[in-house]
């Protein structure tokens, strides 16, 4: 399980800070770029919306970089959100591992 204590960056604090300033880039700039409303890119840079497959492959193919990439940075930050929710955290936790012959 992740143990860290630290917040993972989110796809909105690289979105902007890795990708869209080093380049200039507006959000609008951004949306045209990636043929979206400016609201989704807005959405994103915010951390309102997920990033999907289908946005991850666009990202991918607007940055130059993968669709793994983009996914990988939403899927550190969901499970340490998961794990840092005192309600989510009491789900994980009542959950249990089935035994050999229950399998």
């Amino acid at each position: 399980m992740l143990t860290t204590a630290r917040k993972p960056a989110s796809v909105g604090e690289i979105l902007v800070e890795e990708c869209m300033v080093p380049l200039g880039l507006t959000q609008t700039a951004l949306a045209a770029a990636m043929g979206v409303p400016r609201k989704h890119v807005n959405e994103l840079c915010h951390n309102r919306r997920s990033v999907t497959a289908p946005t991850a492959l666009i990202l991918a193919r607007v940055f130059g970089n993968s669709a793994d990439f983009w996914l990988n940075v939403q899927r550190r930050t969901d499970l340490w959100l998961a794990l840092h929710s005192p309600e989510e955290r009491a789900r994980i936790e009542r959950a249990r591992p089935l035994s050999p012959a229950a399998a």
